[in-house]
Formats: C-alpha cells, structure tokens, sequence
C-alpha cells in the first residue's frame, strides 16, 4: 500500500479556542491548513499536564494505565515512570518502514530517549543533536530582564520571582522554536527526497509561561483592544475553595496587565504559526502535501486569566482541557469543522491506521479515521470523554467527563462541579448542588465509574471503606440516562 508521510506539529499549553473563527489569535498558517482539512472544536486533553499527555498520546492510554501521572520532574526517581511494556504508535510506523525523527521538547518519560520508543533521529531538547544545533543557533539571554520591555515578574514573599510574560528584542528564529523548527526543516530536506514514507514530530515548546514573544509579533497586537475573558471575574463562590486560593496569586494584577499578558501570548502563537507555516510550505514546494498527514496539536491549554487564573494544574476548566486539533491530508475531509469530541490519545489509534501500521488495541482510546473522512457524521458516537488528573507537587484527584454539552468534575478533595457547556460555555454557574440536577450528577457519576471500570482505574474504585464514600453514588451504581 501507499502510507502516507506524518507530520506531527506540537505545541505546548496551547488553547484549542484560539483557532474559533474571529478570535483576536493571528494564525493564518494553521486557518489554511483547517481549510483544507478537519478542525476538532471540542478535542480534549486527558490530563491538562504537560508529561501525563504526552504520554497518552504516544501509547493511546489514559495516565493510569502508562504509569506516568504527574510531571516527571517533580516526583522521585521512582514514581511517575512510563511503563515500558506499553507499545508507542511511532514504533509501529519504523516496523511498517517508516523512517522517524522527533524534534524538540519529549517531556514523555524521565530517560529523555525518544529512540527508545520509535524516533530514529534524535532531536529531542534534551540530546546532544539538539544541544550542538542550539549552541550555534540559539540566543539564551531572550528571557533576561536586559532583552525584555513590557515584562512582568510573580512575585511572592519566600519564592523565586518569576517571569510572566515579556517581549523580546531575540528573533524567534534564535529562540528554542526557531531552533526546533530549524532541525526539522534540515531533516526534512533529506526525508523529502527519499523514496522511504516519513514521520516527523516537531514539538515547539512555546506558548507555556512564561509568555515570551518578539517584538514583530507583539507589534501585531493593541493590548487595550483585547477583551478580557467573559468569565474573568467569576467570583468562583461556588467552586472549589482550592481554585479561589491560587486565583490569589495573580488578584493585583491591573486589567491593562491581563490584556498584556493576553497578547504576549497571542503573539507567541502567531510566531510558532510561522515556523510551522515553514515547514508545511516546504512538503508543498516538494509536491508532497497530498501525500503527507499533517497534525496541529497541544498537550494541554492555558487558563490565561480565565476565572482569574493563569497557567493549568489547579482548577478542571476548558481553558485547559479543551486543546486545538487540526488533520489535513488523504482520508481527510476539507474545509470541516467538526463537533465530535474527540481525545488527545485518539490519535494513537488513528495514527496506526492511516498509515496502515499494526493498531495498538485499548480500552482507552480509539480510532477516529472514519470521522477524518466524514465529519459530522459521527457526533452520536463521539459524545462522551473522560479525564484525569493525579496534582503533581500538590497531590489531589480529579475526574472529568463529558457528555454532549454536559460536564461533570468529580473532585477528591471538595465538592463536584457540573457545567451546562452549551448555555454556559465558560462554566460561570456550577450547578452540582441544585436539587433539579441531582439526577444528572449521579448519572454522570455512574458513567465515571463505568469508564474507571473499563480501564482498569483501580484507586478510586478501591473507596468503598466509609469515610472515602463521598461521591454522590457509589461504583457499584448502574449507568443510566438522565
């Protein structure tokens, strides 16, 4: 058969509403490859952190099935370790002939070996490739405060001040995605020449804070004609009082500084654009676009003010869990928007057989190609997903599911939240505790316990003992319509 080259383009905290139609976000790059392919609105991540992503989108798995839970360098040596007995989709491309490479931040595992997992070329940040390549390319001053105008600093009593957002007088083509995508363009000179189909991950580790963008970018943008999120100043009275303690950090924070950071970011974006806008334009100089699956994604997105808060981690809202996905290429529709909510570890499975490679058979994740090629077809069946996360320094439990416009946040450690996302697509109002949802909250309780179920989540499961019982029902409960 014929496989098709992949390109993977990554980015990092990356929110999927940036690519909506009239969003303030420059990314002409990224609206041309929508327009000749599928965009996936409503795409969730499976944990709004950076390594438990990842993870899950190499092996297919949710994070409590590929062991890596928390990000991995912040927990001991011997925990929030990949499994190593879990198959990675890229290994099943090099077994069907595929020559790989992988550039830029991995993040997957602690040993930093994407070869270890499929990627014959090493580029990764870490290795030695990258390092040689970076010190002849990059310039690492363009986060000191000397290179910065327009910056801010977090500032807490007894913490490392630390950078929130900034421009920069560094080009991005001296800054690690410059670097990045420069390494990758230089492999694919070859990749393109070669009889060989390809697969290429370019992992840009930008947009993550610190915002730091150039001074072209930022130029782009008039942060007074920002508009602040909607639900910026969502008192969060009826929320967990956990996310009303880190909202804490950023309270002093002017409304002109939130609209600044607003476009750091923005113009952070706009630049990464550009560098994949390079590396998509060259597979089409090579007369290679029809024959090459090219993948926009991120591992997780950013709050960026949103109910007040900045960056993932403490608080299960949209901002960061809803992620941009967009496929263009052959067994691709063109030009479609599509509202099946599919997961980042979806696309395991969809990888594999696109290309024809062995699947990787779990109860995780599926394959999503028939809703490549017809989108909208397919919205009864791609209704629900499920997400998890374990904290990470702060070690709390969270369990997300979605159901058609409904989601439901099972919270260890204070009270549920549940959120009508069609009338309220920016959860402002949890209604959890009102009597005229009780019946929804344990539906979709039970269908938690349903999914934990089928994927082998064992530690909720195991809280039958009294005290631990605070869910509204408990995993014995049969899944129910509501």
């Amino acid at each position: 058969m014929s496989r098709p080259n992949v390109l993977l383009l990554m980015t990092d905290q990356m929110q999927g509403r940036v690519l909506d139609p009239h969003h303030p976000c420059q990314t002409p790059h990224l609206d041309r490859l929508a327009a000749r392919g599928v965009r996936f609105a409503r795409a969730v991540t499976p944990n709004a952190v950076c390594s438990p992503a990842r993870a899950s989108l190499m092996t297919g798995l949710l994070p409590h099935n590929h062991g890596v839970m928390w990000v991995t360098h912040v927990v001991d040596g011997d925990q929030g370790l990949l499994r190593t007995d879990r198959p990675h989709w890229a290994q099943r491309l090099q077994a069907v002939g595929y020559d790989t490479a992988y550039f830029g931040k991995w993040h997957v595992e602690r040993s930093d070996s994407p070869e270890r997992y499929g990627w014959a070329t090493d580029g990764a940040m870490p290795s030695a490739a990258y390092k040689a390549f970076a010190a002849e390319h990059a310039d690492k001053t363009y986060r000191d405060p000397e290179t910065l105008s327009s910056h801010r600093f977090v500032r807490t009593p007894g913490y490392a001040d630390t950078l929130h957002y900034g421009v920069t007088r560094v080009p991005p083509e001296r800054r690690p995605m410059g670097v990045v995508t420069a390494m990758a363009e230089q492999w694919l000179e070859s990749a393109l020449r070669s009889d060989r189909p390809w697969c290429a991950c370019v992992s840009i580790p930008e947009p993550h804070d610190p915002f730091v963008c150039g001074e072209e970018a930022f130029a782009q943008y008039r942060p007074a004609d920002l508009a602040l999120p909607p639900n910026a100043g969502d008192a969060m009275s009826d929320k967990p009082g956990l996310y009303r303690r880190a909202r804490a950090l950023w309270q002093d924070m002017s409304d002109a500084e939130k609209k600044e950071a607003a476009a750091c970011y923005y113009a952070s974006i706009t630049e990464l654009d550009a560098q994949f806008g390079r590396l998509i334009e060259r597979i089409a100089q090579a007369g290679q676009e029809d024959r090459t699956l090219v993948i926009l994604t991120a591992d997780h997105g950013e709050f960026l003010g949103a109910h007040g808060l900045y960056c993932k981690n403490f608080g299960a809202f949209e901002e960061a869990y809803n992620v941009p996905l967009v496929m263009a290429g052959p067994g691709v529709a063109h030009g479609a928007v599509a509202r099946e909510r599919v997961a980042l570890q979806d696309l395991c499975p969809t990888i594999t057989e696109l290309t024809g490679a062995e699947p990787i058979a779990s109860p995780d994740s599926r394959s999503f190609a028939a809703v490549l090629r017809e989108p909208g077809r397919y919205e009864n069946e791609w209704q629900t997903a499920f997400a998890e996360y374990h904290g990470g320094r702060y070690l709390i439990t969270q369990r997300m599911v979605w159901d058609d416009n409904w989601k439901f946040v099972f919270n260890g450690f204070d009270f549920d939240e549940l959120y009508d996302l069609e009338n309220d697509p920016f959860e402002t109002v949890n209604l959890a505790a009102r009597p005229e949802h009780r019946a929804r909250v344990e539906q979709m309780t039970a269908r938690m316990w349903a999914r934990m179920r089928e994927t082998g989540d064992q530690s909720l499961m195991n809280t039958g003992y009294p005290i631990l019982r605070i869910a509204a029902v408990g995993p014995e409960s049969k899944t129910r319509k509501g």
